[in-house]
């Protein structure tokens, strides 16, 4: 028997991947700290990989990890490797998201088909305890957005896990529309009738922010360089990606609220 392994199966896309092959009629393996899986301890990841026909990858924090992993997968007969990335790795320093640009490294130097799923903010980065909208404070301007929701992200992953047509694909993952977050903001006020307003802050407020709030100055170093990419422009277009691939339109950011902030 062969299976489909989804790494991070209880975080913000991996229980939605698990839940949509649910659907389908598939039961994956699910790997988690709660069911044994720790990146920082090699020795756990053999099981999970043993008799896995493909697997939904998120890049581990430590960099010198993603190698060894895909190469387990390789000789563990898994045969497909879908990996969440970030839209716009491929404009950042490789000493900035080393974990990510370590996966997709070795995915790319790797002999398994892989395929990349880059993604814009998550609509639910609103919602999932990423940013609190009753006090967001963040370092942007006008600058607008595709945010994309976390559900087209499965779906796109669910069907990369279970056909052969994307090997060795990178897909860029948007919602249909660029909004700015006072934008997106005031679709939530209007939502759900609170006063919700945006502070705007300078890259060393964010900073100073961050590790009043305990994060270490690495990730704030890494958070700044998202927001300065956002800011440039680099990842506000809009792509077809998720329509193409799904055969339906990307989900709104005002279907999002609608289903969320009632």
């Amino acid at each position: 028997m062969t299976e489909i392994l989804v790494l991070g199966a209880t975080g913000k896309t991996g229980r939605r991947v698990v839940r949509t092959l649910e659907a389908a009629g598939i039961t994956p393996r699910k790997a988690s700290r709660a069911t044994g899986f720790d990146w920082n301890d090699t020795t756990t990841w053999k099981p999970f990989l043993h008799d896995v026909v493909s697997a939904y990858v998120i890049a581990p924090e430590n960099p010198a990890l993603a190698t060894p992993f895909v190469d387990l997968a390789a000789t563990s007969g898994v045969r497909r490797l879908v990996l969440l990335s970030g839209r716009g790795l491929d404009k950042t320093p490789a000493e900035l998201f080393q974990g990510m640009h370590a996966a997709e490294d070795a995915l790319r130097a790797g002999t398994v088909p892989w395929t990349i799923l880059r993604a814009n903010n998550f609509n639910q980065n609103f919602s999932e305890n990423v940013w609190n909208p009753d006090a967001l404070a963040l370092p942007v301007d006008d600058t607008p957005e595709p945010f994309v929701d976390v559900q087209d992200i499965a779906e796109v992953a669910a069907l990369a896990l279970t056909t052969d047509d994307h090997h060795n694909q990178t897909y860029e993952l948007t919602g249909p529309e660029a909004l700015t977050f006072t934008e997106a903001l005031a679709k939530i006020a209007k939502a759900t009738g609170r006063d919700l307003t945006l502070t705007r802050l300078t890259p060393d407020e964010y900073r100073a922010h961050l590790q009043a709030e305990g994060v270490p100055e690495e990730v704030a170093a890494e958070l700044n360089l998202l927001f300065e990419a956002m800011r440039a422009g680099l990842l506000a277009t809009p792509t077809n990606d998720v329509e193409r691939l799904l055969g339906r339109p990307a989900t709104t950011f005002d279907a999002y609220v609608s289903e969320t902030w009632r």
